[in-house]
């Protein structure tokens, strides 16, 4: 069996982690447009009323999750909650070549239903009820934001003149932020999340 070396593996970790981390402060404008973009709507979907049938929409949605997942066991609420929140992060990632299209779709409808059950969360049982969206929110919503700005730079890489290089370069550098920082912030969240509603 071969030994494995693991200054080597240390080294090359360091490695993946400081492009990682450059490449999301190259990126911190776009980033920073999606959280803007995302707190927008989520002020709206918490202040503004919405059509009764919209809002019916959006509580019958939640009310079905909840019913699908009640009998889930510790593990299995993990894993789901690991796995919607990794598809979602990938799409609004890997579908901004699509000139950022999808992810502007993505921010603003994660945005209002989050704003819109912040508010019914409140008129349910008040804002006390919001304290639960804390601690796991910490670890999911940077990694959402980070898919999501990510996702508008991908788009960019049309506006350049090399851009098959640039398409190239984005989605490679893409690839390591989704495996070594949005990932591993997920994993957290989720860990978080499934302890809570275990637990309250």
């Amino acid at each position: 069996m071969k030994k494995i070396n693991f200054e080597h593996l240390k080294s090359e970790l360091h490695k993946r982690y400081f492009l990682c981390f450059e490449y999301l402060r190259e990126s911190k404008k776009f980033i920073w447009f999606a959280i803007g973009l995302f707190l927008l709507f989520a002020l709206i979907g918490f202040f503004v009323p919405f059509p009764e049938d919209i809002q019916n929409e959006i509580i019958s949605y939640f009310r079905k999750l909840i019913l699908q997942t009640e009998s889930y066991s510790f593990l299995q609420m993990l894993e789901f909650l690991f796995t919607n929140n990794s598809g979602a992060t990938f799409v609004g990632l890997f579908s901004g070549f699509l000139f950022g299209i999808i992810p502007f779709f993505n921010t603003v409808a994660n945005g209002f239903v989050l704003g819109f059950a912040s508010s019914f969360s409140v008129s349910q049982n008040g804002f006390i009820s919001l304290w639960r969206l804390f601690p796991h929110g910490i670890f999911e919503l940077p990694a959402v934001f980070i898919s999501l700005g990510l996702g508008f730079k991908f788009g960019s890489f049309i506006f350049f003149k090399n851009y098959k290089e640039k398409f190239k370069e984005f989605l490679i550098k893409s690839v390591n932020v989704y495996v070594f920082v949005i990932l591993p912030l997920l994993v957290i969240a989720a860990i978080l999340e499934t302890l809570l509603i275990f637990l309250f």
